[in-house]
């Protein structure tokens, strides 16, 4: 291995200023980036990519779901490739990073490794994945779900707020949503999966360190909740004859709060409205996102199962109705604990400090666990900010991260 060998700086953080211009408003640190799944300005920062593969000196190839793959390829294409990626669409207004660190980062290593004439067993493969956030279509991981077997047919007829549907999308950037199941890869096609990805916390920050090695990523269940009681007039109805389906919600939120911390897991209630939202009518509906998530399924199954307890223990008591729709469940995931071992090893041979830790966030990686080793490399956010326009990681933190990433495809496809 040649350790000495970096990666350009200037070069990694060009690209990734020159795509965060798609889609992002000026000026950017107050407006954001907004790059919805399959949208004409997603679609534009997608052909910046496929563009900078192709001069980076990989070959591009589109796949059924939209995933864009660049591949480096090996000297025995009888092995399985080492893959790394991220994603390029965003949350509206946004920030500049995340996902796109991961990708742009990803081709600035291969590029580096093209540059210093490094010929390597293994074919590198580099992913863009589509629609990993799901902001659009209230879906998401389409593009590894779609590689890992795990994407449905049902997928295609959900809407966006404007009424088009997924199909329609899919269509509308030459896709074919019929051809879906052709991006499916099998276990054997593939050695690890690998993805940088800027932390999204406060965890780095507070070590005063620029690297992360993730060991375990919780998995997300997403419920919508909705509370049934009577809206009656607010001077006329006494206290103790209300179904006030507002404060019922407000117990359920203190529970959702409660419920995470015994289980050691994390709740959040998002989105929330109620019904007639007048200042003098007693709430008669209530309706509630709760996101859990836990890096062990039982223990995340044990906070769902005592959410609904819970929920039917106040709504009895308050005489108010409930019903609870599971919109989202992905399980968590283990990052490989030889993947794990050769990032901390990559860390300690460049003299990078660096210290291992749980991912709170879903991210693609999560899916690829299904098929095969994954490991994942956090890079430092400023104050813990993402999907916001004040979303920031320093230009030296990026090119550790990179080269760390670097070093390791290096070890994993020789």
């Amino acid at each position: 291995m040649i350790l000495t060998m970096d990666i350009n700086q200037k070069r990694l953080w060009r690209t990734l200023m020159e795509l965060a211009e798609i889609g992002g408003t000026s000026p950017i640190d107050v407006h954001g980036v907004t790059r919805l799944s399959l949208t004409k300005t997603e679609l534009r920062a997608r052909q910046y990519v496929i563009d900078l593969m192709k001069d980076s000196g990989l070959s591009v190839q589109v796949d059924a779901v939209g995933n864009i793959i660049g591949k480096l390829e090996g000297t025995d294409l009888e092995l399985p490739s080492v893959m790394t990626g991220s994603h390029i669409d965003s949350v509206p207004h946004g920030g500049r990073f995340d996902g796109t660190l991961g990708v742009l980062g990803a081709i600035e290593a291969v590029r580096t490794m093209k540059e210093a004439g490094i010929k390597l067993k293994h074919s590198i493969e580099i992913v863009s994945f589509t629609d990993e956030e799901g902001a659009r279509f209230g879906a998401g991981f389409i593009g590894s779900k779609g590689m890992a077997g795990e994407l449905t047919e049902t997928t295609f007829s959900l809407a966006d707020d404007k009424g088009v549907t997924y199909r329609e999308a899919f269509l509308a950037a030459n896709l074919n949503p019929t051809l879906y199941k052709q991006a499916i890869r099998s276990d054997e096609q593939i050695k690890a999966y690998i993805e940088m990805h800027i932390e999204q916390g406060k965890v780095l920050e507070e070590h005063d360190l620029s690297i992360g090695i993730v060991t375990d990523i919780q998995g997300p269940v997403w419920l919508d909740v909705t509370l049934e009681g009577a809206a009656d007039h607010a001077g006329a109805t006494p206290m103790d004859m209300r179904k006030d389906a507002g404060l019922a919600m407000a117990e359920v939120l203190l529970a959702v709060e409660a419920i995470s911390k015994e289980h050691q897991g994390v709740g959040t209630v998002g989105k929330m409205s109620i019904e007639p939202g007048g200042v003098n009518i007693i709430p008669g509906r209530a309706c509630f996102s709760v996101d859990l998530r836990h890096i062990r399924k039982e223990r995340r199954q044990h906070m769902v199962d005592d959410l609904h307890e819970q929920v039917e223990a106040i709504c009895n008591q308050r005489g108010v109705t409930y019903n609870i729709d599971v919109k989202k469940e992905v399980e968590p995931a283990t990052c490989s604990h030889e993947m794990v071992g050769l990032i901390d090893e990559v860390c300690t041979e460049l003299n990078i400090r660096a210290m291992k830790m749980p991912c709170g966030a879903g991210h693609d990686a999560l899916i690829m666990s299904k098929l095969a080793p994954i490991g994942m490399i956090f890079i430092r956010s400023k104050q813990g900010i993402s999907h916001s326009p004040k979303e920031w990681s320093d230009a030296e933190d990026c090119k550790k991260g990179t080269r760390v990433l670097l070093h390791t495809l290096m070890k994993l496809a020789q």
